[in-house]
């Protein structure tokens, strides 16, 4: 997983309460057992006209002009604005996978579903939260333009291209795995050290454990 310190990019606004999952990664799309490859399936009832399928070429189908993703000033955005409860629903991990193969890094809202949350950090998204009236501050400046935003983990601060900034919280633990590109694997590895200490440890208090019954 690729270390986040800052990342600078355009922000796409989706003005939008309780989006959920299911929106995010219609079931079809779950029968899929690779990590990647999702972003065009990404919002899929939403963003096409026409229904879709895994085997179905997503360049045969006609995009939906009114789904705000699809509009032309937010092509190549990196940065997602929603609102409150984003990512309820069911907890498929392929929806988090779809957002970033969309090419998002970080997701902005005034709060996310727990394990939507979990899961994003888990696929090196970050997920961060900011106050409604910021919120509503970033929709108001990103209506009908493009909009800039740079997002400092290390500062744990987002800067407008005006100089305007919010700051925002993070957990401690999640913060670390981010900056230093871990998931939980890696993170574990950490203390390869002290594991195999307390393994050798072990074996010598408590030999009857590791005896080959006849």
């Amino acid at each position: 997983m690729a270390a986040f310190v800052a990342h600078q990019g355009w922000v796409a606004p989706m003005d939008r309460s309780n989006v959920d999952t299911d929106a995010m990664m219609p079931k079809q799309y779950l029968k899929c057992i690779f990590k990647s490859g999702y972003g065009d399936w990404a919002f899929d009832d939403w963003r096409y006209l026409d229904a879709g399928d895994v085997d179905v070429d997503v360049s045969t189908r006609r995009k939906n002009p009114d789904f705000e993703l699809n509009k032309t000033i937010y092509q190549g955005a990196s940065i997602l604005l929603s609102r409150e409860n984003f990512g309820c629903g069911s907890s498929r991990e392929h929806a988090v996978w779809g957002i970033r193969d969309m090419g998002f890094k970080v997701v902005i809202a005034t709060s996310f579903a727990d394990i939507f949350y979990n899961n994003c950090f888990n696929n090196g998204i970050l997920a961060l939260t900011l106050k409604p009236e910021q919120i509503e501050r970033l929709f108001e400046l990103s209506g009908d333009k493009a909009m800039s935003l740079t997002v400092n983990l290390q500062e744990k601060r987002v800067t407008l291209a005006n100089g305007e900034f919010y700051s925002f919280e993070l957990e401690e633990n999640r913060r670390f795995k981010m900056l230093n590109g871990l998931d939980n694997v890696a993170t574990t590895l950490l203390k390869k050290q002290a594991i195999q200490d307390f393994e050798k440890q072990h074996k010598q208090t408590h030999p009857y454990y590791f005896t080959p019954l006849r």
